[in-house]
């Protein structure tokens, strides 16, 4: 098969590999179109602990082609969007048989840009931090594949408020409008434009001093969900005390770690957002398409930051 390898020289390579064979509980997919997300840039890094040579991509849309033991076999034909732990960058991948979701009423394309950014927002907004009617509420990388999530679900769930920080100009702020955000301002701004402004929940991929400023931004019981580290792995330091007394929490979300500890949970919060993707409640923009050789200009455009919605790349 056509794969992109990613080698122990930190460079790309359009190769021809052998395809994987499913073991038990896994399924074998025909791959259409892969998503791209900011894992890849993290598996790039070396922040993810992937013994190189390896192929990367870790979202996938095709056809199971063959099951491993332990799965019906009436599955196999049936089109997918899975969740995978690496490999979605080539012509075929495995992936968890819990985390292959039915794809029968999405474009392919639409069906790999469901990836994880979908089941991610969706349980930010519903399960982390249950953005409730009423609520104000405060979204970092805005217009990212996550972001543009996010702000939909929150609406969803009636939050009387929605602020992004991300992007910036006329165009950005016409362009969030539709997804549901009252304002955006840019990440220069923040968080001297939001003056005295207060959120119940904030939603921060940021991490660093972005971090800190988000905790003073936080209402007595405000939520802060913290979800990544996109500007720099440098821990920040939480005084309890201080939460304490504003009645604030500060709450973990690690999909990864919960495909591999709870998949069940994973799946059952994919499952409704794929719902409301499929009824059309709730969309997904798809801003790039690349192919397969392409996978490296895709991966440094998206770690340049300025992309918004989702990126796919086309496999066969």
């Amino acid at each position: 098969m056509k794969a992109i390898v990613l080698g122990s020289d930190d460079r790309f390579a359009l190769a021809t590999a052998e395809a994987p064979t499913p073991g038990p509980g896994e399924v074998l997919i025909r791959v259409r179109y892969a998503g791209l997300q900011w894992g890849d840039v993290l598996a790039v890094n070396g922040h993810f602990p992937l013994p190189r040579p390896f192929v990367p991509g870790f979202e996938a849309a095709g056809d199971i082609v063959a099951v491993g033991e332990g799965v019906d076999a009436a599955r196999i034909g049936r089109p997918v969007t899975a969740l995978t732990a690496s490999g979605a960058f080539a012509e075929f991948v495995t992936a968890p048989a819990v985390l292959a979701f039915p794809a029968e009423d999405l474009d392919p394309r639409l069906a790999a840009a469901f990836g994880w950014a979908t089941p991610t927002a969706y349980d930010l907004v519903n399960t982390v931090t249950r953005v409730r009617p009423g609520d104000r509420v405060l979204i970092h990388a805005a217009l990212g594949g996550v972001g543009s999530l996010t702000a939909q679900f929150a609406k969803a769930a009636g939050a009387a408020r929605i602020v992004g920080v991300g992007g910036g100009g006329t165009e950005q702020a016409g362009y969030a409008a539709g997804l549901g955000y009252d304002r955006l301002i840019s990440r220069t701004d923040f968080p001297d434009a939001l003056a005295d402004e207060r959120f119940d929940v904030i939603l921060d991929p940021v991490g660093g001093p972005a971090r800190l400023a988000n905790l003073d931004r936080l209402a007595p019981h405000g939520r802060l969900a913290v979800y990544g580290n996109m500007a720099t792995f440098e821990p920040v330091q939480i005084n309890a005390n201080d939460l304490l007394m504003t009645g604030a929490s500060v709450l973990a979300y690690n999909s990864n770690l919960l495909s591999r500890t709870h998949p069940e949970r994973l799946a059952a919060g994919a499952a409704e957002a794929l719902r409301l993707i499929t009824d059309r409640q709730v969309r997904i923009d798809i801003s790039a398409e690349y192919e397969l050789a392409e996978v490296p200009t895709a991966i440094q455009r998206l770690a340049a930051g300025g992309t918004r919605g989702k990126t796919v790349i086309r496999i066969g």
